[in-house]
């Protein structure tokens, strides 16, 4: 019985997931914190005990995301673009291209029937388009980011966010505020304007579909809604779409 481990380390969450011969066992989510080495340790510790289990049994373990090089116990580290395109031939092996839009970049891959990537392109210089975008929105809107996805599914029509950057597109949001705009209506404009910038990017590589996104903004109703209609194709979003990262690691740890 061969078991390996993936730990993803990203801005806002740490994530592991726990195979054992190629089949998932399980997956854990935690705040990464200030401290990326205690967080990656942490979850992997909660993960094991959650399973029942102990280091000793893991054979591999593979880290990634940006605080990747900060997992000592990691037998390797390696990009989010290998791991998460790793991840998401695991969750459907039909997927060509995948969105991932995490705390602090968003990145577009497309891949071939193996899940090994051709071709991939990435924002990691700003924070428009990302899930840190959306807490300050949230913040500026006085709402729960968590609510953000059904809110905007009731927009009669999305209010106009013309700037992306994340201070300037705050300024906007609180003049929309003061105008009298819907709630509802400011955040499918932001989502429409999350979805903009993310299709302008993917569309520099040429998405194939079946296309899915991962990242923890994937749970958000309305910003895949609005990246659907972005880049006119549907969108796949698994139920793991926020450990895909995790997933993908353990899947290569394997390899």
């Amino acid at each position: 019985m061969s078991h390996t481990a993936g730990i993803d380390i990203g801005s806002i969450t740490a994530k592991a997931a726990v195979m054992q011969d190629g089949v998932l066992l399980g997956t854990r989510v935690i705040f990464t914190g200030y401290n990326s080495e205690a967080a990656g340790r942490r979850v992997f510790e909660e993960l094991l005990g959650e399973l029942g289990l102990t280091a000793a049994v893991i054979g591999g373990i593979v880290a990634t995301g940006y605080g990747r090089k900060s997992v000592t116990i990691a037998d390797k580290a390696l990009t989010e673009i290998m791991c998460h395109a790793a991840g998401a031939h695991y969750l459907d092996p039909s997927i060509r291209s995948l969105i991932d839009i995490g705390g602090q970049d968003s990145k577009a891959v497309v891949m071939d029937e193996k899940g090994r990537v051709t071709n991939f392109t990435m924002n990691d210089k700003c924070a428009a388009g990302t899930g840190r975008f959306l807490e300050v929105m949230a913040r500026a809107l006085e709402a729960d980011l968590d609510e953000f996805g059904a809110l905007s599914l009731k927009a009669e029509r999305p209010a106009q966010i013309s700037s992306l950057c994340t201070v300037f597109a705050e300024s906007e949001v609180i003049s929309l505020i003061a105008k009298g705009e819907t709630r509802e209506n400011i955040i499918a404009g932001i989502h429409a304007a999350i979805a903009s910038r993310v299709s302008a990017m993917a569309s520099r590589i040429g998405l194939t579909a079946p296309v899915m996104m991962t990242g923890g903004v994937a749970r958000n109703i309305g910003v895949v809604r609005a990246l659907e209609k972005a880049i006119d194709m549907p969108v796949v979003v698994s139920l793991h779409a926020q450990v895909n990262g995790a997933i993908g690691a353990a899947c290569l740890a394997g390899k």
